[in-house]
């Protein structure tokens, strides 16, 4: 049986990319969750990331349950700390926060959940995650204490992300923050696609078909949206999106 990671690179492959809904699990969102696991669904998403940089209750169980139940996607923790694991989820981007400098989310964090992750079986996905300057400071940087790289340096970013290559990650994952005023450029995943050797997930600020199209055909693999999920319920917009994302779909 494939691995979640082997599934969604066979998807990728088939389909051109892979279209990835992000769900905060906070208590924020307890009273549409159903209704976002729906829009998901409804607009042929791949998968299912699930995670924020605070959650302010205990409810984080309760809701990975309750996305596992309305949805057969495979859900993926994108967790802001060690403490966001669930055995309900398939699997777990195993973060390295590559663009800060704070030992914690470095190998801090990775070292707290390793034994938990290996005790309840959860897949881990190896991931180089790069923030990025959005131009607004977003709750991962508050959180995590570290600065983002700025978008224009390109050859920092190349860099960076080359050094999660060379250690081994599965995947670099780009990431401006939600409500990002500077997003991900064409020009820079251009040139991560041509010396890179693993895929590319991009997230932020992704909220047209335009600006989806753009990183996909600049080299995107995998594309992250949030912030519309939650405030857009115009499926027809969703679906409009993840058709863009997987071009090469036939049905």
């Amino acid at each position: 049986m494939n691995s979640v990671f082997q599934s969604l690179e066979e998807s990728r492959k088939a389909n051109g990319a892979c279209a990835l809904a992000l769900i905060d699990p906070d208590v924020k969102n307890d009273l549409i969750l159903t209704d976002l696991v729906n829009r998901v669904v409804d607009a042929d998403f791949d998968a299912i990331l699930v995670g924020g940089s605070l959650i302010m209750d205990n409810g984080f169980e309760d809701r990975i349950s309750k996305i596992r139940q309305n949805s057969n996607l495979p859900v993926i923790i994108f967790p802001g700390s060690s403490r966001q694991l669930s055995a309900n989820a398939d699997a777990v981007l195993f973060l390295s926060l590559l663009s800060g400098r704070n030992p914690q989310y470095l190998i801090g964090e990775q070292v707290e959940s390793a034994p938990i992750i290996y005790h309840i079986g959860l897949e881990a996905i190896s991931t180089g995650y790069i923030l990025l300057d959005g131009g607004v400071k977003s709750s991962v940087q508050v959180m995590s204490n570290t600065n983002p790289l700025p978008v224009e340096k390109e050859d920092i970013i190349l860099a960076h992300a080359l050094a999660g290559q060379y250690m081994g990650m599965k995947v670099i994952f780009l990431e401006s923050g939600s409500g990002a005023q500077s997003v991900i450029s064409n020009s820079l995943l251009t040139l991560l696609k041509s010396k890179l050797s693993i895929p590319i997930i991009a997230g932020g600020g992704i909220t047209t078909a335009k600006f989806a199209s753009d990183l996909v055909t600049a080299g995107a693999d995998y594309l992250v949206i949030g912030n519309l999920l939650e405030k857009c319920d115009d499926r027809n917009k969703l679906k409009e999106i993840t058709r863009i994302i997987h071009y090469r779909k036939t049905t």
